[in-house]
């Protein structure tokens, strides 16, 4: 659907973006990520055809962005970041509008803007002026914007700023929807929410791709203990004794002693070794009464972290 090969964008002796290159499939939810200045922006926009690459080739659904550039945007609908939209305008007239800059055939369109208004929740609201919205009704315009003319592909940059928690789960629930019949592009500095909704992560930092795999791998890459925490109540101290038999459990630590007589420890066990079975049967044979477990676990944010600081493991 999308490939990228060998893509540089410089700006005088600047390298804004360095001979990057990723594949990205029909149907696929892609997170882009990046600190500021990585090069994100600068990527997002040559893959929409709003600035030319100085090398290397892009290609849309099998159209060379730059030797077919009408035919390669076709394929793309774009919702930019800050909901840029005519505040003077209805709902309904906004996305005519966007039908007729994209040529939709005049036979459809009040079909196709009709569908695309539904799709998007805005049909209570469509005669309204844009200016009297929501931000969550103002982000669903632009992404009906994006989606009248029946893309293959949404790039999507930063969907969710500004929202509250609410209009946050519409939007999720609805790019969720869409990537069931599109493929998705989308950029966040909402980390969580690109673990929740994205099947695969591409990372980049100074211009270049530092990891592209899915947020489950990429946790696992940089993931170095596998420890589990306990919150128990031992007052015969018989935990002392559980390292010798429980096998796999490597070392037993104590963390902090609480008011109420508990004590919490860090269980650390052999890699790829899950004990928190055992360690309930066993615990339970000893009289020592857990209170709380709970297994570390490493977050897209922790990978994100460690990645652009070059800390992979």
């Amino acid at each position: 659907m999308i490939e990228v090969k060998n893509v540089t964008k410089k700006y005088g002796s600047f390298t804004a973006v360095d001979n990057i290159s990723f594949e990205i499939k029909d149907g696929e939810i892609i997170g882009l990520l990046g600190p500021n200045g990585a090069g994100k922006s600068t990527t997002m926009n040559m893959l929409t055809g709003f600035i030319e690459q100085t090398e290397g080739d892009i290609i849309i659904d099998g159209y060379n962005m730059l030797k077919k550039p009408k035919k390669a945007k076709r394929e793309i609908g774009y919702m930019p970041e800050g909901v840029p939209l005519y505040s003077d305008l209805t709902v309904k007239e906004f996305v005519t509008y966007m039908a007729e800059l994209k040529k939709v055939d005049r036979k459809v369109r009040k079909e196709k803007v009709q569908k695309v208004i539904e799709e998007t929740g805005l049909k209570d609201v469509q005669r309204k002026l844009i200016k009297n919205l929501s931000r969550g009704y103002k982000q669903r315009t632009s992404m009906a914007g994006a989606l009248v003319g029946e893309p293959k592909i949404l790039i999507l940059d930063e969907p969710t700023v500004g929202l509250d928690p609410k209009q946050i789960t519409e939007i999720r629930s609805l790019i969720k929807e869409l990537g069931k019949t599109h493929t998705v592009i989308l950029s966040s500095h909402i980390l969580s929410e690109v673990s929740q909704i994205c099947s695969k992560v591409i990372i980049i930092n100074k211009g270049k791709i530092v990891a592209i795999d899915t947020p489950e791998k990429l946790e696992a890459s940089v993931a170095t203990n596998n420890n589990i925490y306990l919150t128990i109540e031992d007052p015969d101290n018989k935990i002392d004794g559980m390292k010798e038999k429980i096998k796999g459990i490597k070392e037993i630590k104590l963390v902090e002693e609480n008011e109420d007589g508990t004590k919490r420890y860090c269980i650390e066990s052999e890699d790829n070794t899950d004990l928190r079975k055992t360690i309930f049967a066993e615990f339970a044979k000893e009289n020592i009464t857990i209170y709380e477990m709970k297994k570390e676990s490493v977050t897209l944010e922790d990978a994100f972290m460690k990645l652009i600081e070059g800390g992979k493991k």
